[in-house]
């Protein structure tokens, strides 16, 4: 688990994800309402080099963003619950783009079976704690890399 106890950590945090981050790299963030999702996202695209404003795609569903070398991909499937609509899901995943996806339980079903899940749970208004979880051989050497580098700091 890894303690966040403000901005500036959930910055650096980001910016080490980001560092590790290549062409199809899928991120599921999880987390309730204002854990910091989007405010996570925000420093990943920051941190890959994205110079507009990121913000939540709910309305949208998706949005893309140019970084310095890779896009970015960002989903918010909140208001996908209970549907089983296929947005070209498939198109955004194989495209050469990292993609985050903010309430990826309400689109399991198009989901690839690997990614790098990225647990959020608030502790207080400003704390958090993180928690990686991988899911095939890729994501867990680049949570490990991740870990490693945030324990050598």
């Amino acid at each position: 688990m890894i303690k966040i106890k403000n901005l500036d950590e959930m910055e650096r945090f980001a910016s080490i994800l980001a560092k590790h981050l290549a062409a199809q790299d899928l991120i599921l963030l999880n987390g309730d309402l204002g854990a910091g999702k989007t405010t996570l996202t925000q420093f990943i695209g920051k941190h890959m080099g994205v110079r507009r404003n990121i913000n939540s795609p709910t309305f949208n569903i998706i949005k893309s963003y140019q970084g310095t070398n890779l896009k970015l991909h960002h989903m918010d499937c909140y208001r996908l619950e209970g549907s089983d609509d296929d947005l070209g899901f498939e198109e955004y995943f194989a495209d050469e783009a990292v993609i985050v996806i903010e309430w990826s339980e309400f689109i399991t079903d198009f989901l690839p079976t690997t990614h790098l899940t990225i647990q959020i749970n608030t502790i207080t208004e400003n704390e958090r704690v993180i928690e990686l979880k991988a899911q095939g051989e890729y994501y867990k050497n680049l949570k490990e890399a991740v870990e490693r580098e945030l324990s050598i700091d």
